[in-house]
This record gives structure tokens, sequence and C-alpha cells, in this order.
């Protein structure tokens, strides 16, 4: 359920975190949902403070993440609340996961039900939610087949290892099979050592060189470079994002998905769509590459599929899966009973046209409110994105000003070159919260010129 009950104007960007009053609970609590059978998420705080929390994180973990000051103890639709029950609007929404919001009150008796009933058996056996979810997926795509896995990177490993094999049983005559691929710049396709080599940012590469050979980075939309290389006959497959996320929020062009899918076509090359975090339901459409009338062999999912469970999926056409024999790939916990079930009540939701409709709505209406509230400040250079997945590029570093906006109780996350918001919230935000959000952002924009 989404909340339209929001403070009538965002507080000045100027203290710090420990400066911020707390939330008014009774108020808080009247903008939550009304079902009296839900969770309250002010009732959820834990004992222990957010400091205590931090402090031992220091001690206990591997040091991969560079967090913000905040920690996450509850949720409710699109707010997040810390221990001390400050409250957040969340436009991160778990880097583009969490679509149906927190505690969906449709999600929770499914995974409730299932987690009763049965939770994991592995691959080793069928289970009758993983079919099911297979059959729905199927059924709304251009796939024959799917192979689940647990991630968005592991989807695309698969998907290399898919494309690498397709080629040897498709042209088993030939001398050297093609195993190469192309991938573009501004690209994420994810940290495990495949994906990584297709990921274009050096700084996700280079601590861990030498990873998987064989991959050409073309600038992404150049149709002739990406053409030549294709007909060479060394591709395998061609790696994709129809709108990329972390490089920055960028739409390809219908014309250079249409050329990449010809010369595929024309030299048996694949084409794979990474969709993880651009498909369900975040453009309007269910799977972004909807809106060009183009259709890749492969496509990966992952990201919002089991509405923060941990799920990825490959789709593929019945050419690619003709070439996988048993025991070719395989993973122990993916596509579990309780993940698939968990999907499906996700998928019932996102794929309702109304739902579609409602986000492509909601995703225009936000772009023209920041173009309007923002677009005259000079560090703005653009806003950009497609449905709910929004952009604002600016001329100088983004950081001061997701700070300042996390101070006043709104969570955005960067992209591209650290310059770029990156606007992902859950899809049944709200007009009012999408106002709300607008207007923190325009109140915390001078915090930019302090950076110059």
């Amino acid at each position: 359920m989404a909340m339209t009950c929001l403070h009538l104007k965002p507080p000045i960007c100027t203290g710090t975190r420990s400066t911020r009053v707390p939330i008014n609970v009774a108020a808080a609590r009247a903008c939550l949902s009304v079902d009296t059978n839900a969770v309250d998420p002010l009732k959820a705080v834990v004992a222990v403070g957010s400091q205590e929390v931090m402090e031992a994180e220091q001690k206990v973990m591997v040091g991969t993440y560079k967090r913000p000051p905040l920690v996450v103890s509850s949720g409710k639709g699109c707010k997040l609340y810390d221990p001390e029950g400050r409250e957040y609007l969340d436009l991160y929404s778990g880097i583009a996961v969490n679509s149906l919001g927190h505690g969906d009150p449709d999600w929770i008796p499914v995974v409730t039900e299932q987690a009763h009933t049965l939770t994991h058996v592995s691959n080793a056996f069928y289970s009758i939610p993983q079919v099911e979810l297979a059959k729905r997926l199927v059924a709304c795509s251009f796939a024959d087949r799917v192979f689940f896995s647990n991630s968005g990177t592991e989807a695309n490993e698969a998907a290399i290892k898919f494309a690498r094999n397709f080629q040897r049983y498709s042209f088993p005559d030939k001398k050297e099979p093609a195993t190469e691929f192309i991938s573009f710049t501004n690209s994420f396709h994810g940290r495990t050592m495949g994906a990584v080599a297709l990921t274009s940012k050096e700084h996700y590469r280079s601590p861990f060189e030498p990873v998987m050979p064989g991959v050409t980075f073309l600038e992404y939309g150049n149709i002739d470079a990406a053409g030549k290389l294709i007909q060479s006959g060394k591709i395998a497959a061609v790696f994709v994002e129809p709108i990329q996320g972390e490089g920055g929020v960028h739409s390809a062009t219908k014309e250079f998905l249409q050329s990449l899918r010809g010369a595929c076509d024309d030299s048996g090359s694949l084409l794979v769509f990474d969709e993880v975090q651009c498909g369900l339901g975040r453009t309007g459409y269910l799977w972004a590459h909807e809106a060009y009338g183009v259709v890749p062999d492969i496509m990966t999912l992952a990201k919002p599929l089991a509405g923060g469970l941990p799920i990825g999926a490959a789709l593929v056409t019945e050419k690619v899966a003709a070439s996988i024999k048993h025991g070719e790939h395989g993973s122990t916990f993916a596509g579990g009973p309780l993940i698939c079930a968990a999907a499906l009540a996700v998928l019932d939701k996102i794929s309702k046209p109304e739902f579609l409709l409602s986000v492509s709505n909601k995703g225009q209406y936000f772009k023209e409110l920041l173009t309007r509230k923002l677009g005259a400040n000079p560090h703005v250079k653009e806003v950009r994105g497609f449905g709910l997945i929004v952009g604002v590029e600016l001329d100088v570093s983004a950081s001061t000003l997701v700070d300042a906006c996390r101070n006043s109780g709104l969570l955005i996350i960067t992209a591209g070159k650290g310059n770029v918001l990156r606007l992902v919230p859950p899809l049944i935000i709200s007009k009012p919260e999408l106002e709300y959000a607008a207007d923190v952002l325009l109140e915390c924009l001078p915090v930019l010129d302090a950076s110059d």
C-alpha cells in the first residue's frame, strides 16, 4: 500500500544527522497502513542503538562496503526507520530491488505460508513453486525456458556459459567456435569473474586481473563499430543493458538495439539483454526491451523479482536451451520453493496492466517535476530516465547532495562517474511522496555550491 501522509515541507539541509529532529511517532503511525494485523515498524525498533551497530560492524565484517552512517532497523511501504525511530523516504529501494516497497501486505502471507510448507530441497528434485514461476515467466516473455540463479551476476555468468556452449553446439564443424564477447561503455553486469569482465569500469576489474579474456568494450550506441565486430565471426554474444542503471541512467535507442539484433542474426552471435535493474516493471513495461520492439536470445533478471529475497534468472529461447545438457550448469540454492513463491507474488502484482501504467505515469510526472524544480540550477545538466528509473546529471560530484538528502530524511544513490543521482523508488510510490522527494532535493541543492 502506498502512503500519502507526508510532512508539509522538507527540512532544511543545514545540520548533521545528529541534529535531525526525531519523527512524531503518532503522526508516523497515522501515515502507515491501516491494516491492524500488519507489523508496526515503530514497534520493531531493536534494543541496540545505531552507534553500537556501526562500531560492531567495524570489528566483524570484511571491509568491502563504504556505508553512510545509517542503520536501518525496519520499514513499511516507501519508508525506512533507524533504531532511534528516525524516518526516511526510500528512493533507493535496496538498489532497485524493493519494487513493492517494504512489508507488502500481499507478499508477506505468501512467504509466511511457504516457509511453513517447504523452504529448500535443492535442484535434485522438482518443486511446485519453481515450475509455476518458470511457467509464468515463459508465458509473459519471449522465452521458452528458464534457468534460475541466486543473483544478477550469477544470471550473467549463466548467460556467458550458455553463449559459449551454444556456439560449440551450433557450429560443431567450426575449427575455432566463437568465444568472445562485446560489452559497452558505462556497462555494469556484476562482480563475479565473468560478469565483472563484462563491466566497463576499470576499478571493478583491476584488483582481480586477469579476469575472463575475450571481452571488447565499444561505445554504447555506436552502431557501426558493433556491427563490424559482430560480423568478424569471433563474437559468441553481445551483452547490453537497454537502460543502463549503474552506468548513469542512459537509455539505448531503438536503432541501436535493432542494429545489434540484425547483426547477431546475420553472424550467429547471441544477443543478451541484461534487465537485472531495468526489467520487471521499472520502465512501465514488464520488460524494458518491449519499448523498443527488439527481442533478445537471452535475458537476465534479478533485483526485484522476489521482493527482496535473493533470486536471478536467465530466460532463453529454445535454440539456446537445446544446447545445454544435464550437468553443464547448476546451483544448490537457486529457484528454491520459498524464493519462487515470493517471486510469484511479486510477478502477480507488477505484471498487471494497470500497475505498469501507473509506473509509466508516475515516472513521467516525476521527470517533469524534477525538471521544473531543479532545472534552473546551474549544477543540473540533465534530468533523464524511463519510468521510475530516473537520473539527474550534475556538473559536480553528487556525494555531498546525497549526504544532505539523507540528513533530511531522503535516501538516494549515485551512478555514472559519481555525478548522477539515481532515483529508483519502490514502484508503489505515490505522487505526494515524489513531490516530497523533489522538494527535499530542491532544498538541499545549495550544498553543491560549497563543493565547487
